[in-house]
């Protein structure tokens, strides 16, 4: 039996849409709220919905919630509660406080007003209601959302309702409910919205896309928890990278912000390279490599030494896996193409000193970053070249960009045949006078 003063909260996502940002960073707040406070964390599937539920919500629901790093000590399913709600609610019929028309319950409010301390916006008082009545059973005996909701955080004990601030108006018609049915009222603690960066609601543009989706991208579980902790709760000291580990020690409800928190995929960015960065060699590589294989970029014949020196040339400069399918394209496949903001560079026709440089690369036994930088520093002085004026349009000949990891490094990580191949690609481009675009 479990003592009366041990903490209780939950997660209730509904199966009908992937874990969102939003509904993330809730779980983020119940989760870390039970560790800290070595209370129960519980997850409460709220597929009441059976139309829309589908499994593969909620298979998506729960695989997001474990890789971002969290667990739970009980979960209920409350499509299989059904009978229990009707019980109640017939109890609610039994004592005058509810009635059946047309196959249907409805709850009758005996309002009063109703206030609440909430632990983060302070104190709410409601002194209306926007309605005498409310429909708890549907006529097909399905629960409604506030009437299942508050059966099961009163059953399931719950201490402290953590929950988004959209579900402000229920609050008081699920009081109502509590003392009716003669129920211990919880405590509340209505987190704020997150909106995008210009203030406006989050959409698929500014950053409402689900968890999953965020995984697919490459960003890293531990970079999108930190960035969550960061949206509305600080750990002070203006730090910005502490883990779930850190966190739970520390957090505290109270603390939240109850203003709206702003989305910003800038500092998300940062954030996830600065995981990036943090992560050991061996952790890097395997990481990376069992995400390229995952979305076939790598081709089939990939030699594996080559394939890793290629992503510890990008290391420092990833802020998100999937940066790799560009940035790194050249590394691997020969389709890759100047971009627009190089042509530019590409105007000076400079094919005769590319040429020389060509060769003279051609002819070095040692290709490593060190012979290949004193050897280009040699022909530009020789060409009358100051040496930026042929790093910009080498580094477009190798990559089609402007910018990329260290220049000779990267020469000698792609090896003289293909460096020298790529040389005569511009070129060509150069005498041809034609698109390398295709």
């Amino acid at each position: 039996m479990k003592s009366s003063d041990e903490t209780i909260v939950r997660f209730a996502p509904s199966p009908t849409g992937y874990l969102h940002i939003g509904g993330a960073r809730t779980c983020l707040f119940n989760w870390l709220y039970a560790r800290h406070t070595k209370g129960k964390f519980i997850l409460r599937i709220e597929d009441t919905d059976l139309a829309r539920s589908k499994q593969e919500y909620l298979d998506e629901i729960l695989e997001s919630i474990k890789w971002l790093g969290m667990d739970f000590d009980e979960i209920y399913y409350q499509s299989k509660r059904f009978g229990l709600y009707r019980d109640y609610a017939q109890k609610l019929v039994d004592c005058g406080r509810a009635y059946k028309k047309d196959d249907a319950i409805f709850f009758k409010y005996d309002f009063s007003n109703v206030e609440i301390d909430d632990l983060i916006r302070g104190k709410i008082v409601f002194n209306e209601l926007p309605k005498e009545e409310e429909v708890i059973i549907k006529k097909d005996g399905t629960p409604t959302y506030n009437f299942s909701c508050c059966i099961d955080d009163a059953l399931m004990k719950m201490s402290l309702v953590i929950r988004g601030e959209d579900h402000i108006s229920n609050t008081p018609k699920q009081i109502l409910m509590y003392k009716a049915l003669g129920f211990k009222v919880p405590q509340y603690a209505h987190v704020p919205l997150i909106l995008s960066e210009e203030g406006g609601r989050m959409s698929k543009r500014f950053g409402a896309t689900s968890i999953r989706e965020y995984k697919e991208e490459g960003y890293l579980a531990e970079a999108i928890a930190n960035y969550l902790l960061l949206l509305s709760w600080s750990p002070g000291g203006n730090r910005e990278i502490i883990t779930l580990v850190e966190a739970k020690d520390i957090f505290e409800i109270k603390r939240v912000n109850k203003t709206a928190a702003s989305f910003s995929m800038d500092k998300l960015n940062w954030i996830n390279s600065e995981y990036i960065k943090k992560k050991n060699t061996e952790e890097y590589l395997s990481l990376v490599e069992a995400y390229l294989k995952d979305k076939n970029f790598l081709p089939a014949d990939s030699d594996k030494e080559y394939v890793q020196k290629v992503l510890l040339l990008f290391k420092d400069r990833l802020s998100k896996l999937s940066d790799l399918f560009v940035r790194a394209r050249f590394c691997f496949y020969d389709d890759y193409t100047y971009d627009e903001d190089t042509k530019e560079i590409l105007q000076r026709n400079l094919s005769k000193e590319i040429n020389v440089l060509a060769e003279k690369f051609s002819a070095l036994t040692n290709f490593n970053h060190e012979e290949v930088e004193k050897e280009f520093r040699l022909v530009a002085a020789t060409l009358g070249l100051k040496t930026k004026e042929l790093v910009h349009p080498v580094r477009v000949a190798l990559s089609g960009k402007k910018v990329g990891p260290s220049l000779f490094e990267t020469m000698e990580v792609l090896g003289k045949e293909r460096v020298v191949a790529m040389l005569k690609r511009l070129i060509d481009y150069w005498n041809k006078g034609t698109s390398a675009n295709g």
